[in-house]
């Protein structure tokens, strides 16, 4: 399939991290369960708004993200690059609309066209912060947080995500269903929530002003080859 270069210009700023690299935990912690059962959406609360620092490419980043319910996400990276994420209540596929501030280019693009291109992420994915592992894996609930690891300022539950030869630390947040921190086993954070808020979000919030901007419309150039 041939890719027109206007279907390129969909840049995803998607921090989707399960990532580290060192040993696994001991053999004596207890297992957690499956990644679907401890890092469960369900329960999640209706509105939620977060401000992030992660890091990628040796470059740290700020991420605000904006959850309305399981229907409407908004994510706002660096000032620069703003994505919409819009679905129908329980369905898989969604729409995203993404917002290049810089350039000033809308391009929208389907889930499903998404993956026609390469970028397999999910719903889950956009408003939660981790990408589900695509080989065998196992979670480990830990006993104390990590050594090292900032304080953090709000309850949270540890575990670690070992894949093969790779352990990556989760502070998750049962409450707000969201890590609040991500560590891999040697070094410093490469995710960390700043700052959490349960209020009420205004509809406007998630209803992109593209006015100006030029239209990218990505289902039709992809749909086209």
């Amino acid at each position: 399939m041939r890719m027109r270069k206007s279907t390129v210009s969909v840049r995803l700023a998607l921090p989707l991290l399960a990532l580290a690299a060192a040993p696994g935990l001991a053999a004596t912690a207890p297992r957690a369960g499956t990644f679907d059962t401890v890092f469960a959406a369900t329960g999640e609360p209706a509105f939620l708004h977060v401000q992030i620092l992660y890091a990628s490419n040796g470059a740290i980043h700020r991420l605000e993200l904006w959850r309305d319910h399981d229907r409407r996400i908004k994510r706002v990276t660096d000032a620069a690059l703003a994505t919409y994420a819009t679905r129908k209540a329980g369905e898989v596929g969604y729409t995203l609309k993404v917002l290049d501030l810089k350039r000033r280019i809308s391009t929208v693009i389907e889930r499903t066209n998404l993956y026609r291109i390469g970028q397999f992420t999910d719903w889950y994915d956009l408003g939660h912060g981790l990408r589900h592992p695509k080989g065998p894996y196992r979670l480990v609930a830990a006993r104390t947080p990590p050594a090292g690891m900032p304080r953090i300022g709000r309850a949270c539950r540890w575990y670690d995500l070992i894949e093969g030869a790779r352990t990556t630390h989760i502070c998750w947040d049962d409450t707000v269903k969201l890590p609040l921190l991500i560590a891999p086993a040697s070094g410093p954070p490469v995710w960390r929530v700043t700052a959490v808020d349960q209020r009420t979000i205004p509809s406007a919030t998630f209803v992109p002003d593209d006015r100006g901007f030029i239209k990218n419309d990505a289902n039709r150039d992809i749909e086209a080859d």
